[in-house]
């Protein structure tokens, strides 16, 4: 049964994005694009990939539950619902002076983003004052600030934006059709609420999905289509492989396969060309091979450290040795996303 949401659709946005950046992507385009030879749409994805961003640069983010458990949503591949049995042991939010003790931390590592995730429907008024003032000890840290702490009202979005905040991270998960497969607790026009309350705010948008959860080829497109057609594509686009948790709907659903993983990698690159595609979760099924082809075909952006919120993740060191033999680089925090109707020439994402 659907719950409601926790306020009402804020008006919706005009365009601010320049004309040759397309919104008005076709589920036929987009099924087309997936259904090209492999090397065709690698190409022509690593083509568009170096018209805006520099190829050998990686945004380097870490991400941190600041509150684990006890999520009343029923997300099939989440192991935080207090729906699923996984084991998980569900944690209070945390002190915010242990917040920015990890970030100072993530500081060191390399990181330029710092990402702060709470298990929550939506924030409580007396929660707001704590995330706000994390929000503001990160910025004062010198890191980009990002915060998922589930669906936002008009008036949190504002509080959260006034504190600073750069980036709101809200995923679509998958297509509308397949949604009500995996979700039923929120509806998609709830999430898409959200995403219109934060750029209303004047924050950047982090969405993306996941992939890997039984849907087929046209629900992947389908998600694409969505965020691509949206009236400011998102600024990061987190594409996150299935981690199966046992004790949740999804623990027994079949691999993925990795060139299907890639094809969407590349076309998520080819509709949004001036966004970060990020490598999420599931990166630590992933080999040295399937990471640096998900780099050749536009993904510039991953989460480092040991641990996704409750997941693992590839060893921090492993990632800069494989950048280091792939001659990449972290990419410099971003103060401006890179210009969207760029000239030919390559871009130096360390500029930005």
């Amino acid at each position: 049964m659907h719950q409601a949401a926790c306020s009402a659709s804020a008006p919706a946005l005009a365009d601010s994005q320049p004309a040759d950046i397309r919104h008005d992507w076709s589920r036929a385009e987009v099924a087309d694009l997936f259904a090209l030879p492999f090397n065709d749409l690698l190409f022509r994805a690593h083509s568009l990939h170096r018209q805006y961003f520099d190829p050998n640069r990686v945004q380097v983010s870490t991400l941190l539950s600041i509150k684990t458990g006890a999520c009343p949503e029923d997300c099939a591949y989440c192991p935080q619902s207090t729906r699923y049995d996984t084991g998980l042991e569900a944690q209070k939010l945390m002190e915010v002076e242990q917040v920015l003790e990890q970030a100072r931390a993530a500081r060191a590592s390399g990181a330029t983003r710092f990402c702060m995730g709470a298990a929550w429907r939506c924030p409580k008024p007396r929660d707001m004052p704590h995330v706000v003032a994390m929000v503001k000890g990160v910025r004062e840290l010198g890191l980009e600030s990002c915060m998922t702490l589930g669906m936002l009202s008009p008036e949190q979005a504002a509080e959260l934006a006034r504190a600073g905040l750069d980036y709101y991270n809200h995923n679509l998960d998958t297509s509308p059709e397949y949604y009500g497969s995996i979700i039923t607790t929120r509806t998609y026009q709830d999430r898409l609420d959200t995403l219109e309350h934060v750029r209303a705010a004047g924050m950047k948008i982090c969405s993306g999905g996941i992939v890997g959860m039984g849907e087929q080829q046209t629900d992947r497109a389908g998600l694409l289509v969505q965020l691509a057609n949206l009236p400011q594509h998102p600024e990061s686009v987190p594409i996150n492989m299935l981690v199966r948790v046992a004790g949740t709907p999804l623990e027994h659903e079949a691999d993925l396969d990795p060139f299907e993983f890639i094809r969407t990698i590349a076309v998520a690159r080819i509709l949004m060309p001036a966004s970060h595609v990020r490598l999420s979760a599931g990166r630590e099924e992933m080999n040295e091979q399937m990471h640096a082809l998900a780099y050749f075909a536009g993904a510039n952006s991953i989460f480092y450290g040991e641990k996704l919120l409750t997941t693992p993740n590839p060893r921090a060191n492993a990632d800069m040795d494989l950048f280091a033999r792939l001659g990449i680089a972290p990419e410099q925090r971003q103060v401006e996303r890179p210009p969207e109707n760029p000239s030919p020439q390559f871009y130096d994402a360390a500029a930005y």
